[in-house]
């Protein structure tokens, strides 16, 4: 389905709290699948494209701001007054982006290894990877990219789904985007403004210890200057820790929920 340029899909009941998924540097709504079917069994969730990658309008949008704005014309859209949102890394700064603009709009707000000041460790990931893309192209981009998303054990078990994965991958890849939101996050900052406006908004920072991209002490500094934060730390996953370890995921995520 479409909203706005926005490729989107519902699953699950649709009298259930409204849940919104917002993935991170990618923008893909498929990269919620492994936690579709245990959130989906009791919110109506709602995951989709970023502007400019996967199935929706492909213009470039880099401004993570853009990402929030998104998410209140997609729930203008589908007529959702007040909904619970979930974004990995920049998917959730863009719902800090929104609560600061809309409170009324966020129930509840999860940021999974997230920042609101880039961290100089994961600028020069970023840098890394940027230099990469640009020196070599999306396919060894992709391919490098487990290296930042995944712990080292999990990668070598799961080494052959990933190769097998990659040519679909590069055949999507969105490089304007990609090359865009790295320069984006890098100038990213809400710190100052979420002490300057101290949200209201329950939010959940989910910190996973072994993150070779985002140091949880990122989701520590978020925590200092928002008020109603619960920082939870996950002491394995890496940085897509919903994909590494769903299970442990999705318990520390619905406990917040209140599902």
């Amino acid at each position: 389905m479409e909203a706005g340029g926005l490729y989107y899909e519902e699953h699950g009941a649709a009298g259930a709290p409204p849940l919104i998924l917002s993935a991170g540097m990618g923008g893909s709504g498929k990269y919620w699948l492994p936690n579709l079917p245990e959130l989906a069994a009791r919110f109506r969730v709602i995951l989709y494209d970023h502007r400019g990658t996967g199935r929706s309008d492909r213009t470039v949008t880099p401004r993570i701001e853009s990402i929030g704005d998104d998410i209140r014309l997609l729930m203008d859209a589908l007529g959702i007054e007040k909904a619970s949102i979930l974004g990995h890394a920049i998917g959730g700064m863009g719902g800090l982006h929104l609560a600061l603009d809309a409170p009324e709009r966020v129930d509840r707000l999860v940021v999974v290894n997230g920042w609101g000041r880039l961290d100089p460790y994961t600028a020069r990931c970023f840098d890394a990877r940027l230099a990469l893309l640009r020196a070599y192209g999306p396919r060894e981009y992709v391919h490098a990219q487990p290296i930042f998303l995944f712990p080292p054990q999990w990668t070598s078990e799961h080494h052959v789904q990933l190769e097998e994965e990659e040519d679909h991958q590069v055949a999507a890849f969105p490089r304007e985007m990609i090359e865009a939101r790295i320069l984006e996050a890098v100038r990213f900052d809400l710190i100052d403004r979420l002490a300057a406006m101290p949200l209201a908004t329950p939010v959940l920072l989910l910190a996973s210890d072994d993150d070779a991209l985002v140091p949880p002490s990122c989701s520590g500094e978020l925590a200092q200057v928002i008020p109603r934060a619960q920082l939870v730390r996950m002491p394995w996953g890496g940085h897509a820790c919903n994909v590494t370890d769903p299970p442990g995921f999705e318990a520390r995520v619905l406990a917040f929920l209140g599902s």
